[in-house]
């Protein structure tokens, strides 16, 4: 029996929550923070549960963090704020001897970035002090961690190429809206894409590179090359030639992104406006949509996934693993979208491996690191059941249009 903190009241907060209040025989009782209190209280109300209370915190200000967690003696802090926010929370759990965990790797708030390099340099101060940190316990990273963990201790001796591939199918109505924080999701697009081969990042334009894939229960669907965080990780710590991240977009998205690119709305660089100094990328994040609102309006499903090439006692072996998820599904569970209820269940069920103690050693972490078997189990168990078959299909033998 366990008290929690989650520190974000987003579309991943309302679904952590929900989630660890599904989960009473682990976390005991759960404290919701945010800067803005209304939005905890908000989420609370939703869940028939007496073991929610909520709190205000400014997550940037590392004195107001240890002073409420003071106050709570949580033995997690479950950080679903955002990336900016990473290592200001870490040093407040140091401070006060509690365990962390997050979804995303940090993102310096000043720079189009996001590497491990500023937290894994975490790793001596929290072995220190006899404390965990797991970083990226969401889905892509998080359960892609794990999907290839698993395989590699199932089918492969040895795994040699690796593609993630993330579908989101679900339409929402909007003519431009992003499924998770604005700011971070066309930072994350519009930058050059990356992928890993024979022990070296081979670097792409935005967009560049694309494939037609057919994803399982929603059809053909063209996705892009990109850089994502989780392949910093795993070629780290798991042996491959190559690895890859795929990511789908719809026509309407790509068109729109293309305006904002060309009007120069993506830009992080301050402008003066009128005597105020205004970033273009946070003045279209307050014109669009908040993604936590888009649950009741988004329809069709996600899949993410793995294909896994390699070979085991010296035959070659294919896989693919991967999820599908409903978005109106998670919507009538949860109050929030697929996006939100992918990322937030793996939190959940990481904040349950560190209490439990089957995840649990002093040091910064990622999902690799550990042993999958428990993680896996718990997929199937609340709420994101996984696939995992053979598969021989080629992908850079795939079209490039539908």
């Amino acid at each position: 029996m366990s008290r929690v903190l989650i520190i974000g009241a987003g579309g991943v907060g309302r679904v952590v929550t929900h989630k660890c209040a599904q989960v009473t025989e682990v976390f005991s009782e759960i404290w919701l923070a945010s800067r803005t209190l209304s939005k905890c209280d908000q989420i609370a109300s939703e869940i028939d549960s007496t073991t929610i209370q909520t709190a205000q915190v400014d997550a940037d200000n590392v004195p107001e963090l240890v002073e409420l967690i003071k106050r709570v003696e949580p033995q997690l802090v479950i950080n679903v704020a955002l990336p900016y926010q990473d290592l200001t929370i870490m040093d407040a759990c140091l401070e006060t001897g509690v365990h962390y965990l997050d979804t995303a790797n940090y993102e310096p708030p000043d720079e189009a970035k996001f590497e491990y390099k500023w937290q894994w340099a975490y790793q001596q101060r929290f072995q220190a002090a006899g404390l965990t940190a797991l970083l990226g316990s969401g889905f892509d990273p998080g359960v892609t961690n794990v999907f290839i963990a698993y395989a590699l201790k199932h089918h492969f001796d040895r795994i040699h190429q690796v593609d993630i591939l993330d579908c989101n199918a679900g339409d929402h109505g909007y003519p431009f809206a992003t499924n998770f924080n604005p700011e971070i999701n066309i930072r994350e697009v519009t930058a050059n894409g990356r992928f890993y081969e024979n022990g070296q990042w081979v670097e792409t334009r935005p967009m560049e590179i694309s494939r037609v894939f057919d994803f399982p229960q929603i059809g053909p669907r063209k996705m892009f090359l990109l850089y994502h965080e989780e392949m910093e990780s795993l070629t780290k710590h798991i042996p491959v030639e190559r690895m890859r991240f795929w990511m789908t977009f719809g026509e309407s998205y790509l068109k729109h992104l293309e305006v904002i690119q060309n009007l120069g709305l993506d830009s992080i660089q301050p402008i003066e406006i009128q005597g105020q100094q205004i970033v273009p990328l946070q003045f279209l994040k307050a014109l669009l949509p908040d993604p936590a609102t888009l649950g009741p309006r988004t329809k069709g499903k996600t899949n993410i996934g793995c294909i896994i090439k390699g070979e085991m006692a010296g035959q070659p072996v294919s896989r693919y693993i991967y999820n599908v998820c409903d978005h109106q599904a998670c919507y009538r569970e949860t109050r929030a979208q697929g996006v939100s209820y992918t990322t937030g269940v793996p939190a959940m069920i990481g904040a349950k491996m560190i209490l439990q103690g089957k995840w649990r050693k002093p040091g910064v972490w990622n999902m690799e690191q550990y042993d999958p078997d428990p993680f896996m189990a718990d997929l199937n168990r609340y709420g994101l059941p996984w696939q995992d078959q053979e598969f021989d299909i080629d992908i850079d033998t795939l079209p490039v249009d539908e």
